[in-house]
């Protein structure tokens, strides 16, 4: 078993002992259009620590985190958003905590508005000398609940999604809608919800992206998990050597 929430405190011990690495989820509740589940963020941040945990036997799954930032959604029924300075504090406190027995802790983002508050609690993690990692996809297509998601969904959950309901909304590039995003939210630039366009989403393509995420993330933990076991091996050797001049006979 590999699911904190399914296991004891003796059972955590044992693998914790073995050096395992915690992986949090993290996600958010909040409109995706009207043909993807509130819950897709943390659906396919919780794909992506299953994979891990195939990938890796050292992998232990935290419950998800639910909540994020998502207050760009505000006025789309549905969206229950924290906030990000309730966020980076939540990331903040649950590292710390989880620090008391893993000593290494990655956090998975799949919410882009979690991304800076994420980052900051994680770095604020990092300089308090805790070995913690964020790892935040970046998916080729569209922004938020259009081709991309929509592809990712049917992949993970093709009965959650209401491919009738799925329509266009801006599809303007990112980098040119991001002023107004920042303005005024979503509802600022489309009443649908959606900046891209999911009509032409499908399975094949989902399952092709979320591999490719899943090679990055599974490259960038293994780099990070060797990193430490080299500075823990040095560590070692280095208390042995001091061990040994300083022993007298």
């Amino acid at each position: 078993m590999s699911y904190l929430a399914h296991l004891t405190f003796a059972e955590v011990g044992v693998l914790v002992a073995d050096g395992a690495i915690l992986v949090v989820p993290l996600g958010s509740t909040e409109q995706h259009g009207a043909h993807l589940p509130l819950t897709t963020d943390t659906d396919v941040a919780q794909e992506l620590c299953e994979r891990l945990r195939a990938a890796r036997s050292d992998i232990v799954i935290a419950p998800a985190v639910s909540y994020g930032s998502s207050g760009e959604h505000s006025g789309f029924a549905g969206t229950l958003s924290i906030g990000a300075a309730v966020l980076e504090h939540l990331v903040l406190e649950l590292g710390r905590s989880a620090g008391e027995t893993f000593s290494r802790i990655a956090f998975v983002n799949g919410h882009g508005g979690n991304s800076a508050a994420a980052a900051r609690a994680v770095r604020l993690l990092q300089t308090e000398g805790r070995d913690v990692r964020l790892f935040q996809p970046r998916y080729r297509g569209d922004a938020h609940a259009g081709r991309t998601e929509t592809s990712m969904m049917l992949a993970l959950r093709p009965e959650s999604v209401r491919r009738d309901h799925a329509v266009p909304g801006d599809t303007r590039p990112l980098t040119e809608l991001l002023p107004l995003l920042r303005a005024g939210g979503v509802r600022a630039v489309t009443a649908t919800g959606v900046l891209g366009d999911p009509t032409g989403a499908g399975a094949d393509e989902g399952h092709a992206l979320l591999d490719d995420v899943a090679a990055a993330m599974l490259d960038d933990v293994t780099a990070w998990a060797g990193r430490t076991a080299a500075r823990s091996d040095a560590c070692a050797a280095t208390v042995g050597v001091a061990s040994l001049h300083g022993r007298t006979e």
